[in-house]
């Protein structure tokens, strides 16, 4: 990759972000947050209450960036055979012959919206899990390759708890963030109501294609990160580990701490968060930032942090704390 090409790409980041401001107003941490996943090449779990845009934001981006879209409204009666696709017996009129094709279902696309996630079982949730390891499907013993960028964007309702069915952890593991959607300021709030009730539409145009995200997604991983960051992330993830950790909330508090893949995430999200700033190498306030998204549903309380209302959250802010840089 030349240097003109990386300048090229970096170039299409700010006027992403404007195409994508021009539907979306305000929240640019879970703007950044998703632009992250989306560069890093993992998926992200968005989780907010009804009205905040979450399913807007990925259409927008859909747009935005030109990409094969579907998405998938999961309800408790969805089967994985609806996600993944079916075989489907078609007979050759001219001779006669049978054979079974295979019909591929919407998870098949580059953008995949997965909306209201906790609402369908656990059997069909758990369908998503190879196409979002492994990049593929395997349907009656044959690997469908999913298209190349796939990103999937997963929201849920956290208030309702009827009729759900909370994703397990070996499937929250896969997300590469968890993001968090508050409501909007007082001023945020009153330009939505200003530009959504009149006439005015605003249009999206598309700004990066397929190639230039698959490109970006390399540049990624050439991101400097030192070795003292590399060696704190790892210090870091460890000190979530109850049994091992020297963080005395922790001792504490935790059931459960995060995996190896924490540490992947967390570095790889913090490479993308410097090329979106247009920096090539890494920083402390990059992994800093980024500790909550990537580290929230990795990290498991017990009982007494439930009974004394201590959230993942407050775990990782005590982490960071503890932790010596």
């Amino acid at each position: 990759m030349t240097e003109s090409t990386v300048h090229a790409l970096l170039a299409k980041l700010p006027p992403l972000r404007e195409e994508i401001g021009k539907i979306i107003v305000g929240q640019q941490q879970v703007l950044d947050e998703v632009l992250v996943a989306l560069l890093a090449g993992g998926h992200a779990l968005l989780e907010g209450v009804p009205g905040l845009a979450k399913t807007l934001l990925v259409r927008t981006l859909a747009a935005a960036t030109d990409l094969p879209f579907r998405r998938i409204q999961f309800t408790p009666d969805l089967m994985p055979t609806d996600i993944l696709g079916t075989e489907v017996l078609e007979e050759d009129h001219g001779t006669g012959h049978r054979s079974f094709k295979f019909n591929q279902g919407p998870i098949f696309a580059s953008l995949v919206l997965a909306d209201e996630i906790n609402r369908t079982p656990p059997k069909t949730q758990a369908a998503l899990l190879e196409a979002m390891q492994e990049g593929h499907v395997t349907y009656a013993g044959q690997e469908h390759a999913l298209p190349k960028p796939f990103f999937l964007l997963a929201t849920q309702n956290p208030i309702e708890q009827s009729g759900t069915y909370p994703l397990p952890e070996a499937q929250l593991d896969r997300f590469l963030l968890y993001i968090r959607i508050g409501y909007p300021t007082e001023q945020e709030e009153l330009a939505v109501l200003s530009g959504t009730t009149g006439t005015a539409r605003a249009e999206v145009k598309p700004v990066l294609g397929g190639e230039d995200i698959r490109q970006l997604q390399q540049l990624v991983r050439q991101v400097s990160l030192s070795p003292e960051l590399l060696d704190f992330v790892n210090r870091l993830v460890r000190a979530t580990r109850p049994a091992t950790s020297p963080v005395k909330f922790i001792q504490e508090y935790g059931r459960w701490g995060a995996g190896p893949r924490a540490g992947q995430a967390l570095i790889l999200c913090a490479k993308a968060r410097a090329l979106l700033q247009g920096r090539f190498a890494a920083t402390l306030d990059d992994i800093r930032t980024l500790a909550p998204p990537v580290l929230r549903h990795r990290v498991l309380l017990n009982f007494n942090a439930e009974a004394e209302n201590i959230t993942p959250d407050d775990a990782v802010a005590e982490l960071l704390k503890a932790v010596p840089v």
